[in-house]
């Protein structure tokens, strides 16, 4: 059973129990968009805003759709192929032991293909169906907050918990599905499913991302700066845009991005686990993290459908509320872990191991919530600063911003210090098995944390179609307060996916050193002071901040296209009396195009240095580059993300009267320091997540190949080539090759 692997009844039935919890994930996602559904949308002034918005992002989704297509078409042919460049694994030949080389080699590469579009649908799946769900979600819970705050926070949270559910079911069922088919040999397959789930989220961070704070910059600067109109005014013509970038961004973009890292902790913990089989002939080791992650999916349903609002008008807790359904969920699984790790492993190294990673998740939780809550000192200190000025109050939100980043990293290193004491004595696969363990404990309740994040969102829009509908003030004031917990839930949702990705990325760096020389790295390690890894270290470091410069130069470039377009609008006559509408579709279509034509030269740095490093200065020097990555990627994304929900809290709590209030000196400070840490909170900081995790995944599957091969080898020499002109092009036209959108469209518009 389970190719060629021994196990016993219970096992059997568990991994069978496994895909069946994996569909009644996916069953209960489908019985809350039902009950969603049937909610009402409210008034026709209402409608008509919603269908702008869900044709927009609609729109956006489409075109997204076919710039990745072609690429993806591609790597599925690279990685059939990529089998064939090395001889099968010894597993591989003994789960098809019945089959000549060649023929398992077939098998493998058709396995391989298959399971990367697998894990690119299931991305896609995850951040398009979420995001039509959060589109649907936001109307009827703007209609929900004229009868009541228990009801519209009700419909908020269960429009999330949709997408919270497939991430849980999609990603749960791929694992097990390869797992079952392949067995001993589900390594080789599972990276193509990793790979495909993590490149779709990084092309759907990216230009969700991109998208999202183009509009958001335009829109601030022109409407609030400028021409002292409220947020979502709809006389300003990128507002439209700015509701559908919270779409395409914070719902499909970070639905892909935490789906993504609950693919790879379960491609690292699979890899590490059939390490371990090999090494103690025990099958536990492998049906442990799929039972941790089904039981994840129950805890989450359970916990999910408990959070509700106080019964009637006036606004309670609702992050308290969110949080009770967590900590519910957390302890559920905490219980279950226990019988699990005594009646079935036998021993409670396992069970300290997720139970850590539970605690991880915890402590992020409330690290990021101090540091980005209204409540708390570091927001109100930012939201002081502003009585001197923009400088000031941005000088506060670095600083705050660094702290964050220094706390949470040695909250991580705690953690995965925690794997090494759990595993004391043992050899460093277990410890690093360990670390996987500890990452699959983390995102055991991903069913919850996705559910946070699209709150914010959909929240936020709720809030934007409600101003713009011109809703009653007890409704608009629901809607402001959930609109405020939104966006703590989506800063403590960033900090878990950063988390994740660090957890993940030495999980699988791990694997990288395993996988290259068979133990030979695991054992003798990678020495730093070698000048050739120090190299990679450095390079390593170099590419999250060559990353970020060119995500935020691409929305600096989109944001004064609107701001450009913006302000031509205003000029209508008419449209500042409000006798004339402006042209929504304009500016997303800016948005769009603008994001759209950065896609593909991110993502090839991402996919092709790995590879050019590795090639050059050989596996060592790889590993080294990973650090690097890792290392420089954490800090970046820690603190953009910290720094950019702060100051966007302390911007809303002048906007709700403090220091004068909207139009004051303090609140146009506020929205300047909001302004610039909106690219860093919701396109440059998140974006890092999918690409540390894209490095590690193509160093994974490269490192067997480049091991064979040597440098002076003229098809080296040649690949070496190839991967420099591909990568200084990318950089190339990230900075300066892409044209604005009158010189692509023409001075006549659209």
């Amino acid at each position: 059973m389970f190719g060629s692997l021994q196990t016993t009844l219970f096992e059997v039935y568990a991994i069978w129990g496994v895909l069946v919890i994996a569909f009644l994930g996916l069953g209960y996602a489908l019985f809350l968009r039902i009950q969603i559904m049937r909610k009402d949308k409210g008034t026709p002034a209402m409608q008509e805003v919603w269908l702008a918005i869900r044709q927009g992002a609609d729109a956006y989704l489409t075109r997204q759709l076919k710039s990745i297509l072609p690429l993806i078409f591609i790597l599925t042919v690279v990685l059939f192929f990529s089998v064939y460049v090395i001889p099968p694994t010894e597993e591989a030949l003994q789960r098809f032991k019945n089959f000549s080389p060649d023929m398992v080699r077939l098998i493998v590469g058709i396995g391989r293909a298959v399971a990367f579009i697998m894990g690119a649908s299931f991305s896609l799946m995850v951040g398009q169906f979420g995001m039509r769900m959060a589109v649907e979600g936001n109307v009827r819970v703007a209609s929900a907050s004229r009868r009541s705050f228990s009801e519209a926070l009700q419909i908020a949270y269960r429009s999330g918990t949709v997408t919270g559910m497939l991430t849980d079911g999609l990603g749960l069922l791929g694992g097990t599905v390869i797992f079952l088919i392949f067995g001993i040999a589900s390594p080789d397959v599972l990276l193509g499913f990793g790979f495909g789930g993590t490149l779709l989220a990084l092309f759907m961070r990216v230009g969700g991302g991109i998208f999202t704070k183009a509009a958001d910059v335009g829109a601030d600067l022109v409407g609030k700066v400028e021409k002292n109109i409220p947020e979502d005014d709809p006389r300003n013509a990128a507002v439209i845009a700015d509701l559908v970038g919270d779409n395409v961004g914070d719902c499909a973009g970070m639905a892909a991005d935490i789906f993504e890292s609950y693919e790879v902790t379960i491609v690292s913990g699979l890899i590490l686990g059939l390490a371990l089989v090999t090494l103690t002939s025990e099958i536990k080791w492998i049906i442990f993290p799929l039972l941790v992650r089904g039981i994840g999916v129950l805890s989450s349903i359970i916990g999910t459908y408990l959070v509700k609002g106080k019964k009637g008008n006036e606004s309670g807790d609702a992050l308290g509320s969110i949080n009770r359904g967590f900590y519910s969920s957390a302890a559920i699984s905490m219980v279950a872990f226990m019988f699990l790790a005594h009646y079935y492993m036998h021993e409670w190294r396992a069970f300290f191991s997720v139970g850590v990673g539970i605690v991880l998740a915890i402590l992020i939780d409330e690290i990021t919530k101090y540091f980005t809550h209204t409540h708390h000192a570091p927001v109100k200190e930012i939201a002081r600063s502003s009585q001197t000025g923009s400088a000031t109050l941005i000088l506060r939100g670095l600083s705050i911003g660094f702290e964050s980043s220094a706390w949470q990293f040695v909250v991580i290193a705690a953690t995965i210090m925690a794997a090494v004491v759990i595993y004391w004595g043992q050899p460093v696969i277990y410890v690093l098995y360990g670390v996987a363990m500890t990452g699959i404990g983390m995102l055991t309740l991903t069913g919850n944390n996705v559910a946070m994040d699209s709150f914010g969102p959909i929240a936020d829009n709720a809030n934007g179609i409600g101003e713009m509908a011109r809703l009653e003030p007890k409704a608009r004031k629901i809607m402001a307060d959930l609109d405020a917990v939104g966006n703590t839930t989506k800063a403590i949702t960033k900090g878990v996916a950063i988390g994740s990705a660090v957890i993940a990325a030495v999980s699988l760096f791990g694997s990288q050193m395993g996988v290259a020389e068979g133990l030979r790295l695991l054992n003798t390690g990678i020495r730093v002071s070698e000048p050739v890894v120090f190299i990679g270290l450095l390079l390593g470091g170099a590419i999250p901040c060559l990353f970020t410069s060119l995500t935020i130069n691409s929305v600096a470039r989109a944001a004064a296209l609107i701001v450009d377009e913006v302000r031509r609008q205003f000029h209508i006559p008419g449209l500042m009396e409000g006798k004339v509408k402006p042209d929504y579709k304009k500016a997303v279509e800016i948005c769009t195009v603008s994001a759209q034509k950065e896609l593909v030269g991110l993502a090839l740095i991402a996919v092709v240095s790995p590879i050019l490093i590795g090639m050059l200065l050989k596996v060592e020097a790889l590993g080294g580059f990973l650090a690097g990555v890792i290392l420089a990627g954490q800090l970046l994304a820690v603190f953009m993300a910290t720094a950019g929900g702060a100051w966007d809290n302390a911007k809303k709590t002048i906007e709700d009267g403090l220091y004068g209030g909207k139009g004051s000196e303090a609140h146009k400070a506020s929205v300047v320091g909001d302004t610039v840490g909106d690219p860093l909170k919701d396109t440059s900081g998140p974006a890092l997540n999918p690409m540390i995790k894209v490095i590690n995944l193509v160093s994974l599957l490269a490192a067997p190949i480049l091991i064979h091969y040597r440098r002076t080898d003229p098809r080296v020499i040649v690949a070496i080539l190839i991967c420099t002109i591909l990568i200084g092009g990318a950089i190339i036209y990230s900075k300066h090759g892409a044209l604005s959108f009158k010189q692509r469209k023409g001075e006549s518009g659209f």
